[in-house]
């Protein structure tokens, strides 16, 4: 075909048919089917993806209307589909860690009965069509369709393993959670229907219709669709789901954590930049928030001992550094973060689910130790991961991180500072959790040390894919002070804008070295503190503050939920028992009272019958004469 960016639809339509035919076929189809089928649609939608991504370089963008989703009056809203720079990058992240996450899957759930394995790949699929939808969506009624669609999914995949109460609980706070977030971005989208009677992205990011709105309407809108990516990006104060979203199986905290989910937020903000850039309050809102959440889940990460928990918050704060990009206007820096964060992360969460599998599913780090020499597939990728979130020069994650730093520099030194304590934060718990884990001996049962053995070629596979783009990822944003020309920055120019600040090199060169130098002694710190570790005594001061932490959750259990649940529990009582039931089954014990003292008419007797009719003559005279 000479142009397959005219076929773009059948790029969701491939995962959809997947979650079709996993979904009705769960109870007749094998594992192997199953498991196969739901890898080869999204492969498929990866090598269409590729196709377009190469086209949109070429310079060919694209908006497929398919048919009028919405008709009223003047008011017309389109299924369709807009493919540019931007949605053709996140593409290719959302369809390719995708398919790794599928193959990792065949393997991890080998031990799922056949229609659970089925239904299993139809989640997973629908959470990629979903996906899709929203990153491929050409206004933003259809971007919230995916949005609502990735919630659901979450909430399906998270609660997967149903059974377990603390499971149910957990995917029904994220998808509660999720809810506030998505109210703020429903109310945006009706107040720019209000003001500008459209939603597609073309009409509502002129030019001609900025104009047509004041300060106060673009303020207010902005801090509505923040609230949203506040919600499905885990922010404060809406992040407490995320980690808790560990309850889902691996592979799934791999899909919401590095390339799907957690990043509708950034990719809504960057696809909405001509309105940010014109709110300067709400870009000092988005700033300080992903910064404070930046440094509070760093702070947490450090004392966790779960190795998914630790991951979990280490996604929370690399969130952050994304939202402290989007708000000191650098969009590219924070979408090349996106971009090498699904790289690492993804490679790290798989490699933790590699590490539970020969532990017999112990995620205490502090029972384990010594796993290189058990795992060394494993090992030696996980440490690459380490290697690049922690921004050591190379690597995918020195490259992304230094351009945040770089741009939160020149925006506010003050800023710079706290997020550089934030990159040292998270080199240290990196490599906390690598030492424990796989170095000096092992701390676990002799049980689980007799089984401990590398993963097989379907989990070990993606981990060295992974590993790789974790180490060449970065390298289509080198800087000009680096020899490079941003390769990334001149692709996103025409959806993204211009880079928001530029610095000389020699400041460049210092803030790149004065980081990496700290990050080196960050690490340092951390093998010399636990390359011999032993058994901790219970925390105590601010350990244990960290430990629980920062009480955050036991405050939004206390200030929120228990009143919540106190007030329903009146209402449940006073209004919906007592009054309304009380209202309705008052009705039937009325009718049902009043048929019983009725019945007595019915006696059977022909002379009562007579008495009552003359009694009924007799009132109607009355009637007639007297009324």
């Amino acid at each position: 075909m000479n142009n397959v960016l005219d076929i773009v639809w059948l790029i969701p339509l491939l995962p959809l048919i997947g979650f079709l035919v996993n979904g009705m076929g769960r109870k007749v189809l094998p594992k192997s089917v199953s498991g196969f089928f739901g890898s080869l649609v999204v492969l498929a939608a990866f090598l269409l993806s590729c196709l377009v991504f190469i086209q949109v370089k070429n310079g060919q963008t694209h908006t497929a209307h398919l048919f009028d989703f919405i008709r009223i009056d003047s008011l017309k809203i389109g299924f369709e589909f807009t493919i540019d720079q931007l949605s053709s990058l996140f593409l290719l992240i959302i369809t390719g860690i995708g398919f790794l996450i599928h193959v990792y899957s065949t393997a991890y759930m080998h031990d799922e009965p056949a229609p659970d394995f089925a239904k299993y790949f139809a989640y997973l699929n629908l959470f990629v069509f979903s996906m899709l939808l929203l990153v491929m969506g050409g206004n933003l009624v259809v971007m919230f369709i995916g949005w609502e669609g990735v919630g659901l999914c979450s909430y399906l995949l998270i609660g997967y393993w149903f059974k377990k109460n603390d499971y149910t609980n957990a995917a029904k706070k994220a998808f509660v959670m999720n809810r506030i977030g998505d109210l703020g971005f429903l109310l945006a989208i009706f107040w720019l229907i209000a003001k500008t009677g459209h939603v597609d992205y073309q009409t509502i990011f002129s030019q001609a219709t900025l104009d047509k709105l004041s300060q106060a309407d673009i303020t207010g809108i902005t801090l509505l669709l923040f609230l949203g990516a506040t919600g499905k990006s885990a922010q404060i104060p809406l992040y407490t789901w995320l980690p808790d979203a560990m309850a889902g199986p691996t592979p799934v905290s791999a899909l919401i954590h590095a390339a799907t989910m957690v990043t509708a937020g950034i990719y809504m903000v960057a696809r909405s930049h001509a309105l940010f850039s014109l709110a300067e309050f709400t870009q000092t809102i988005i700033a300080i928030t992903g910064l404070a959440t930046a440094l509070l889940a760093a702070s947490i990460a450090i004392r966790q001992n779960d190795i998914k928990k630790v991951l979990a918050y280490s996604t929370v704060s690399q969130l952050g550094f994304m939202f402290l990009a989007l708000g000191t206007g650098n969009y590219v820096a924070a979408v090349f973060h996106v971009l090498t964060h699904a790289f690492f992360k993804a490679l790290m969460f798989l490699g933790s689910g590699s590490v539970i599998h020969a532990m017999g599913g112990e995620q205490d780090i502090r029972k384990m130790g010594g796993l290189h020499k058990h795992m060394k597939v494993t090992s030696i990728t996980f440490f690459i991961g380490c290697l690049a979130i922690a921004g050591i020069p190379g690597f995918s994650g020195f490259f992304s991180k230094d351009e945040i730093l770089a741009g939160t520099y020149a925006h506010a030194p003050w800023m710079f500072a706290l997020a550089l304590f934030a990159a040292l934060m998270t080199a240290f718990y990196m490599f906390r959790l690598y030492i424990l884990t796989f170095t000096g001996t092992f701390r676990g049962s002799e049980e689980q040390e007799q089984h401990l053995h590398e993963s097989p070629s379907a989990m070990t596979i993606p981990l060295v894919v992974l590993a790789v783009l974790s180490v060449v990822g970065g390298y289509i944003g080198i800087p000009a002070a680096l020899g490079g020309n941003h390769w990334l920055a001149a692709f996103l120019k025409p959806a993204t804008g211009e880079v928001a600040h530029h610095l000389d090199h020699g400041t460049e060169y210092a803030l790149m070295g004065i980081s990496t130098l700290l990050v080196l002694a960050s690490i340092g710190f951390a093998w010399f503190k636990f390359k011999s570790y032993q058994a901790e005594d219970e925390p105590t001061g601010f350990a244990k503050i960290l430990v629980y932490k920062w009480y955050v959750d036991e405050f939004y259990d206390a200030a929120i939920v228990k009143p919540i649940r106190s007030v329903s529990g009146i209402f449940d009582r006073l209004i919906e028992k007592k009054g309304i039931d009380g209202f309705v089954n008052g009705i039937g014990r009325a009718v049902n009272y009043g048929g019983r003292q009725l019945r007595w008419l019915q006696s059977g007797q022909v002379g009562a019958y007579i008495l009552l009719m003359v009694i009924g003559m007799l009132l109607l005279f009355i009637i007639q004469f007297y009324l």
